[in-house]
């Protein structure tokens, strides 16, 4: 009966084996290193989970926010070491929720700082003019009284150094600075600008048409 005997492993082998799993642990290091690195500042993908910002953000829609455009904030602090540029009307931002800073919202910036925000019988005005936007939608008919709530009666107010007014673009429907005051310019996290993907939970399918959209 004969006997296989098994080749030994050479020390060459085993080396070649110590070095390709370095290098593949390596590379999986690195990019772990850039994707949180691109994260944390230069862009960040989020998904919308409610309807204040109909139609021009909808239930289901991800989305990607640029956190350059404001600067270079260092992570997990206010701090911003090279500003950019500031928010400005018009812009959908994200930032953290005033009441509840762990919580992301989005909104549109209508106001910023030195600026009258008013809004009479649903309509918003800035320092005296109207300025609605053509994204914004109505659909509760009804206009709720002066000093009842504020959603269609509102100031006016002056937007303070170093804050935003944000309101969502389903006007009826945002629970907005309207409600719980202004942004602070360093609780903004970016400015959302592309729909990457979108889903629709209701009728269990992807909303092709959307993905890509450039944000208006």
């Amino acid at each position: 009966m004969s006997l296989k005997i098994a080749p030994m492993t050479s020390e060459k082998e085993n080396t070649v084996k110590k070095s390709s799993l370095r290098e593949n642990i390596e590379a999986i290091l690195i990019a772990v290193v850039l994707a949180m690195f691109i994260r944390t500042f230069v862009v960040q993908a989020f998904k919308i989970p409610s309807g204040s910002m109909k139609e021009t953000l909808k239930i289901g829609d991800h989305i990607l926010v640029n956190k350059f455009i404001y600067g270079i904030k260092v992570p997990f602090t206010d701090l911003t070491l090279v500003p950019v540029t500031d928010p400005e009307r018009g812009d959908i931002i994200v930032f953290e929720f005033p009441e509840d800073p762990d919580k992301d919202f989005i909104k549109r910036v209508v106001g910023v700082e030195g600026d009258t925000i008013e809004i009479r019988n649903k309509r918003l005005r800035v320092n005296g003019a109207p300025a609605e936007y053509p994204q914004a939608i109505y659909t509760d008919p009804r206009s709720i009284p002066e000093g009842v709530q504020p959603r269609d009666y509102f100031g006016p107010v002056t937007v303070p150094e170093g804050a935003l007014f944000v309101m969502g673009d389903n006007r009826d429907h945002s629970y907005d600075s309207r409600f719980w005051g202004f942004v602070d310019l360093k609780a903004v996290k970016g400015k959302a600008f592309m729909i990457y993907w979108s889903w629709d939970k209701e009728n269990f399918g992807v909303r092709w048409s959307r993905l890509g959209d450039f944000l208006k």
